[in-house]
């Protein structure tokens, strides 16, 4: 059953790392990565599904690790093969949190396992028009929107508290291809437990690696000036990203400190 957690927001849109890394054992990449990362393969081994990969694996600030097989990013599920799904099955995803506006799911609907609970979480179907054309070209425009839009605070911050909340298995978001919306999930995310700017910006940049695009290529890539005016915009608005996460996401100390307890080792 889908938890519709933002209908109204949704009219707006249709009418817009043994124990750490689990199940994911080291191997390079084709990336290089920054010292405070884990090298190992991130892919979740799907083949219908675009920019599938575990979002933990790194180190943090304080010297611990955050978590895999706890938390994966993807793009749309609705191409995702009986395989694929097998595949999040054996990975054990419990929740599935989709960032795409209504007009969005309605061109694609998820396909998810069997017993997965669905929860939608509409970043931007509340946006206005100009920026909901740029939901699958990205750019500076769209990431503040992240920040600024109706709805958009409240949607990132049920994803995360769905992390808190799952302790039997794992929690998938995505949007569409996996790389705007879900990039600024994963970078708040891992910059809520603690892993450095830089590094949360080489994870952003993995889409360009997983979707083979081009930072030139807006429909297909990502840039790091985007995420940076994310974080820009966080810091306008609430005047540092820590006020962003508490008055923003409204997250409390004791949700923050659950999330750490859910995610690092």
């Amino acid at each position: 059953m889908v938890s519709n957690r933002v209908i109204r927001a949704s009219v707006a849109a249709t009418t817009g790392l043994a124990i750490l890394f689990g199940p994911v054992l080291a191997t390079a990449v084709a990336a290089p990565a920054p010292a405070s990362e884990t090298v190992f393969d991130r892919a979740l081994g799907v083949h219908g599904v675009q920019n599938a990969r575990d979002a933990g694996g790194y180190r943090t600030t304080d010297g611990r690790w955050v978590r895999t097989g706890r938390v994966y990013r993807t793009g749309q599920l609705n191409n995702a093969t009986p395989a694929d799904l097998a595949v999040l099955t054996e990975r054990n995803v419990r929740v599935v949190a989709d960032l795409r506006t209504g007009l969005e799911r309605a061109a694609g609907a998820d396909r998810v396992p069997a017993g997965v609970t669905e929860h939608w979480d509409d970043v931007i179907g509340q946006a206005p028009p100009q920026t909901l054309v740029t939901t699958l070209t990205g750019g500076d425009d769209l990431y503040r929107a992240f920040i600024t839009a109706p709805g958009a605070n409240q949607a990132f911050a049920s994803v995360l508290r769905d992390i808190i909340a799952t302790t039997d298995g794992a929690v998938l978001y995505h949007c569409t291809a996996g790389k705007d919306r879900t990039g600024w999930t994963s970078a708040v995310l891992l910059s809520i437990l603690g892993v450095d700017r830089d590094t949360v910006r080489q994870d952003y940049l993995l889409s360009n690696q997983y979707r083979g695009a081009d930072e030139s290529d807006p429909l297909n890539g990502v840039q790091a000036a985007w995420l940076d005016a994310a974080f820009d915009q966080a810091e306008r608005t609430y005047g540092s990203f820590e006020n962003y996460v508490r008055d923003g996401l409204k997250l409390s100390a004791a949700d923050i400190a659950a999330l750490k307890t859910a995610m690092l080792a």
